[in-house]
Formats: structure tokens, sequence, C-alpha cells
């Protein structure tokens, strides 16, 4: 919590730092790979900093935890700070790295606000970081502990046993640790960090999400997913990360909804391969939207394991459908003919225009917002 004074200047002067957020992230991105060139070569995502994906998320994560902080000083927001750290984890990052953080940070805010930032409001400011920082750090070590790793050490090398393709562009990659350890435990609906060693001898990472046991699936859409592709076959040998990620299958008994657009497929197929794992009596609505049945990653899949359960169904919506389809599936997925309880549990997953068209039918039948979880794939822009 914020200490009474910090939390005056705080609100006093949201409208400004906000204001200039989008000048003060480039700014702290370029004072840092500057410093530390490594990090922008080896750890941050080189293609989201160049279409400013990753300045814009990181702006409106520090807005909106300082906007929370102050609007409702006795609730912390948990489900924000959990996906970040999760994330975090994921890249193996350490406290020491928060330190780095904030001297490039505060020196861009300084920069960019000069004199009108007083003492007292970058002494406030300074409270808002380390308060972030420190929860999200407290938060990493609970998972790196969780997990059974030291303190970032996340990565282990991996063989690739088995390679599928699924479509043109998305290819399946099985995969068992290298030294015949077994493998880490997982939640349905977590994703793996990738460390691969692109030709220019940068290490570049992406996050994967686990669409079976030692699965993950990979879409052709940038440098580490076009080498993925066209590099890696069954005998090589990848760096992976432990599970992790917070959007995960409950463990409850209520209806469910998985819905999906595109490559978001993967984590909803490996939600319900397992309940058909596990015989789920639940009720099950599967809800995919994509281009057409070539584009359809996991098209076969959906289809079967929607079989084996007994309570489970699926409505497919394509914009351009090869050959005959029902007329009411063509086009963007619509809800309207789905009947949905009050009381659906939902995971959402796909472009944020889907998850969000998607979350406001479900909020108009009645779901509630603490129901309906989403997973992004890249830096999360839902708050942006």
């Amino acid at each position: 919590m914020l200490s009474e004074k910090s939390a005056r200047t705080v609100r006093a002067t949201l409208p400004a730092v906000g204001g200039a957020i989008g000048e003060i992230t480039p700014r702290f991105y370029d004072r840092l790979f500057a410093a530390h060139p490594a990090l922008l070569r080896d750890l941050f995502n080189r293609g989201n900093q160049a279409n400013g994906a990753q300045r814009q998320a990181l702006g409106a994560a520090i807005v909106a935890f300082a906007t929370a902080t102050v609007s409702n000083p006795d609730v912390r927001p948990d489900a924000m700070l959990t996906r970040i750290a999760h994330k975090h984890a994921s890249l193996g990052i350490t406290p020491g790295q928060y330190r780095i953080v904030h001297q490039h940070l505060f020196e861009a805010i300084a920069e960019v606000l000069g004199d009108s930032l007083t003492a007292e409001a970058a002494a406030a400011w300074d409270e808002v970081y380390w308060l972030l920082a420190n929860a999200l750090i407290a938060i990493e070590n609970r998972l790196y502990d969780s997990t059974g790793v030291l303190l970032g050490d996340t990565w282990r090398d991996y063989r690739v046993t088995g390679r599928h393709a699924e479509t043109a562009d998305v290819a399946t990659f099985t995969v068992e640790p290298a030294d015949g350890a077994p493998l880490p435990p997982a939640r349905p609906g977590q994703f793996v960090s990738v460390q691969v060693q692109l030709t220019d001898g940068a290490r570049q990472i992406r996050q994967y999400s686990l669409c079976g046991r030692g699965q993950f699936a990979v879409k052709r859409a940038g440098e580490v997913s076009g080498h993925l592709h066209d590099r890696v076959r069954p005998g090589d040998t990848l760096r992976v990360s432990a599970p992790f990620g917070d959007v995960t299958l409950d463990d409850g008994c209520g209806p469910l909804l998985l819905a999906s657009a595109g490559i978001g497929c993967t984590p909803m197929t490996g939600m319900l391969a397992h309940l058909a794992a596990v015989g789920s009596p639940r009720r099950i609505i599967a809800v995919h939207a994509d281009r057409s049945q070539a584009t359809h990653a996991f098209r076969a899949n959906l289809e079967q394991l929607t079989r084996k359960l007994d309570d489970a169904c699926a409505h497919v919506f394509y914009e351009c459908p090869d050959g005959d389809w029902p007329p009411d599936r063509i086009g963007l997925a619509d809800l309207s003919g789905i009947a949905i309880a009050a009381d659906t549990t939902a995971y959402l997953c796909g472009p944020l225009p889907f998850m969000r068209a998607v979350r406001t039918q479900l909020l108009e039948r009645g779901v509630g917002a603490a129901d309906i979880h989403y997973e992004v794939f890249g830096p999360d822009l839902w708050l942006a």
C-alpha cells in the first residue's frame, strides 16, 4: 500500500504521467538497450520491440497498476500481477533485473517530464515502482519454488522427438528432457518458453501454449517461429522452460466454454485433451473461428475430443469455408444461437477483437466477469 502522502501525489500527477507514458516507454527501452544490448539480443522479443507492442503493454501496465493502487488502496491487482509474473518466470527473470529497469525507467521519466517532475512526485512514483516490483518478485519467487527450480534457473535442454504439420503454417513439436528426466507437471492451458539461436547469434525467446503432454504448436509468424519451422527437426535440441501460465482449467464441475480463433486453439486443445482423458462429465461448449478448414489447426482433434466427452459440443465458424457449410456458421464467431448458462466458466484465446467481442456477448448473457478468463499471445495489450 502506498503511503498517504505518495498516494495523494500519484493521484495528482497520474494524468501527466499517463499522458506522457507513450513517450516515456520508448526512451526507457532505448536507454536500457544502449546500456545492456544483450537484453535485446537474448531476452526481449525483437519483433515486439520493432512494432511497439512491448512499449505499449509496459505503459499500460504501469498506468493500470498506479490507477488501481490509488483507486482501491486496500485491494492489490493480483490478476494483472500474476499474469506478468508467469511471463517473467518463464523467461527466468531475477530480482536484480528490476534495479536495472528502475534506473533506466526513471531516467526516461525525468527526461520526458523535465522540471514538471518535482522531487516529491519522483519519490511518489519511485514508491509505486517498488510496490509493483516487489509484488512481482514475491510472486515469481513462489512460482520458482512451486516448479522446483532455483531462482531464475528455468531452462533445460529438450530433445525434439516428433514434428507434425497441422496446417501449411502450423506445426506441432513433441519434446522430452534431454537428460531422460520425466516431463515436469503442467496444468491444462499453460505455456512454455522456447529459446533458439538465430543465424545472427541472437538467442531469442517465444512462448508457446502446450497442446498436449510435452507438445506445443507453432504458427509461422516471425523470426523464431520461422526458425523452428525451417530448421528444427526430430533429434534436435531446444532450450525449453518449465511450464507457466495463470490461465488454467479450473477444478470445478460447472459448465465450460472454450472459445478460440486462429492459433488460439492451442491451449483449448490442451484443455479438451485433459477433459477427455479424465472423462469429465461437465457441460462443455467449444467455439472456434477460423479463415477456412485449411487454416484450422487441430480440426480433427476438436471433433475427436468432443465426441469422447459425454456432454460436449463444438461450434465452428469459417469466414471463407471450403464447400458447403451451415449458413449460420459463416463469418465471425457469434454466440447468439448457442445456449450458454449464466454459471458458465469461459476461457478465451485469440486476437483481441475476437476476445473482446466474445466477452461482451458473454456478459450480455449473464456470465460473470470474474468467470471469463483470457490468454493473450505476446504482450498483453488488453489494458492498452
